[in-house]
């Protein structure tokens, strides 16, 4: 097989030399909220109450009348949606489900459930009516926002955090004692699509970017780590402090005081027996590690902390540079889950494992919380997308030297098609028939559609897509035709067929040499579309003295080549195939005696769903 990857990973670690600059347009419009926020937690009862200052900014063209809110810990109650959702899909998350198969949340306690409830709530200094119906609370507001306007909404709100069951809640399998992600009353986001209300089923998540300013009082035994810088470090100690400062506390509890700009969440996390390191990194964010003190921990988590920098290393250079001072890592959860300029990953695991998780959750930073498309609409942007640049850095970092670093994804995608289950990506991430369908079309088609977009355009076309994308929709919420339209400018192809096709319907591809007979002094090639979804075809061509040279076929509706993916073999470049066309004849200027072997596609980063009739060999 002739390796396309050496190629594309020479381009991922040297960097290209230039960027397209950034169009502005001058049509976009998103939201923008401000929260002041300040928490008293009770580390016994499990319970909190807080204040919430919501400063909302309308750049809509709209007039609002209502505003949502997203009350998460509502999901954690018998008979809640994500109750029932659990107990009848077929292939529930196992870490969701008691022995016996059923969901670990339909026999919680009231004090173990989790709620999270609005008791007053005013705009402008006048209250408004409001309605919990489940994981949303819905808001008629007292005045409408007008367009350009900003509105002031002050909250009381108590919340309890249920026993740890999925990404949050407390006293997980792994002894960690607070998870907070999902945990105060936050904004719906409202863009040109108009409200996502998204009721807390199952899987993700969409926002408002904004600054928080939030202070935490709880437990002064507790060490905290999370999203946003600390302001109070000196206060707090619990390793933040400066070199040298002997930090003084009277009473019981600590008030930990954050400030995060522009971001479109706030994770926190707790607890008594945490390690903290910290970590500088050299013309980067400084790196904080917060995990249980056991010691079967400390060579693992010791020895993440140069992969971290590593990882940062990549992705800054690979996608785009990291906008925020501080990122950490922090042990909590119930596998691995992205917040903003943080993450919480279990952290009992082999040091691969958990070096992977890490490399995961944090390349989401990129795809999710700087870029952050509509998870539950196009969940594949993002975990497809992070799939595949974490692939890359895990093959670097981890001197893996695999061939195909995206081989598990491709392996994934088929086994999807061959289940007969594959639903299209267009699919909102709670309508999935399974689990199973769900996460392959997400995660391993995802990551599939931008190795596969490289084999269509080219791969140093790719990386500059990649790039570009991300330079012209960080904190832009990009839709799926963003990154179509960003490929089409880089390679001058037309591709709205490839958009439809892979992420609107479940169309596949399927290629094949059908028959190979002399024509003369030459080798007539007859190949066969047997799949729906259009591609170009490579083809390598193997003569009897062993030379190798390659057979391009431009797909006509791109409207365009890719530059020769082989830059050491001879390339023919063949005239296009139309699609509707089913077959194609191609001459071959050898005797058919001399063609030893073809071959479609040697990448193999087209992912046609029957390799073996791709190949052809003489007798």
């Amino acid at each position: 097989m002739i390796n396309l990857i050496k190629k594309l990973t020479f381009l991922m670690v040297c960097g290209l030399s230039s960027l397209l600059i950034a169009q502005n347009n001058t049509e976009y419009w998103q939201q923008h909220v401000d929260y002041t926020m300040d928490v008293q937690m009770d580390v016994e009862t499990y319970q909190y109450t807080g204040t919430q200052k919501l400063v909302y900014t309308n750049n809509s063209p709209d007039q609002l009348n209502r505003v949502y809110y997203h009350l998460y810990f509502n999901a954690f109650q018998p008979d809640s949606e994500m109750d029932a959702r659990l107990s009848t899909i077929k292939d529930g998350d196992k870490r969701m489900l008691n022995d016996d198969g059923t969901s670990r949340i339909t026999n919680l306690s009231p004090s173990e459930i989790g709620y999270l409830h609005t008791t007053t709530l005013t705009q402008d200094g006048v209250n408004v009516t409001f309605n919990e119906e489940g994981t949303i609370l819905v808001v008629d507001l007292a005045k409408p926002i007008a367009p350009g306007a900003k509105t002031t909404l002050e909250m009381e709100f108590k919340g309890q955090v249920p026993l740890q069951i999925r990404r949050s809640g407390r006293n997980s399998a792994e002894g960690v004692a607070l998870s907070m992600s999902q945990w105060y009353p936050k904004l719906s986001e409202y863009d040109f699509e108009g409200w996502h209300p998204n009721p807390y089923i199952a899987r993700e998540f969409h926002g408002v970017w904004g600054d928080f300013d939030v202070k935490l009082t709880l437990d002064k035994k507790y060490t905290v780590g999370g999203t946003g810088y600390l302001q109070n470090p000196d206060e707090v100690g619990h390793g933040y402090e400066t070199p040298g400062t002997k930090v003084k506390t009277k009473g019981k509890t600590l008030t930990w005081h954050f400030k995060a700009p522009m971001v479109h969440d706030f994770m926190w996390a707790a607890d008594p027996e945490y390690v903290h390191d910290v970590v500088p990194m050299e013309n980067g964010p400084t790196l904080h590690f917060l995990y249980k003190n056991k010691p079967e921990l400390q060579k693992n988590w010791k020895d993440l902390q140069p992969k971290t920098v590593a990882a940062m290393e990549f992705f800054s250079k690979n996608v785009g540079k990291y906008p925020y001072e501080q990122y950490s890592v922090i042990q909590g959860g119930d596998g691995g889950m992205e917040y903003a300029m943080s993450t919480l990953i279990t952290g009992e695991r082999s040091f691969g494992s958990l070096v992977g998780v890490m490399v995961h959750e944090m390349a989401h930073s990129w795809f999710q919380h700087i870029l952050a498309t509509n998870e539950s609409k196009h969940s594949w942007m993002d975990e497809g997308f992070t799939s595949f640049i974490s692939s890359l850095c895990m093959n670097q970092i981890m001197e893996q030297n695999k061939e195909n670093p995206f081989e598990g994804s491709y392996k994934g995608y088929y086994a999807l098609v061959k289940s007969g289950k594959e639903q299209p990506q267009t699919t909102h991430a709670d309508r999935y028939h399974l689990n199973f369908a769900y996460g392959i079309a997400a995660y391993s088609k995802g990551s599939v559609f931008l190795s596969q977009l490289g084999y269509v355009i080219g791969q140093d076309k790719l990386m500059e897509t990649l790039q570009k994308y991300f330079e012209d929709f960080k904190f832009k919420h990009p839709v799926p035709n963003d990154i179509k339209r960003t490929a089409e400018k880089v390679s001058g192809m037309e591709l709205d067929w490839y958009l439809t096709d892979w992420t609107q319907t479940t169309n596949t591809i399927d290629y094949a040499i059908k028959e190979v007979k002399p024509e003369g002094r030459k080798t007539k090639v007859i190949l066969e579309r047997i799949g729906l979804m259009p591609m170009p075809i490579d083809i390598l061509v193997v003569d009897a003295e062993g030379k190798q040279e390659t057979v391009y076929i431009p797909l006509q509706m791109m409207r365009g080549e890719k530059d020769n993916p082989y830059p050491n073999l001879d390339r023919t470049v063949a005239k296009d195939w139309a699609w509707a066309f089913p077959t194609y004849e191609l001459i071959i200027d050898k005797p058919y005696d001399q063609v030893i072997g073809l071959s479609i596609d040697p990448s193999q980063l087209m992912a046609d769903i029957d390799r073996e009739n791709n190949v052809w060999q003489a007798n």
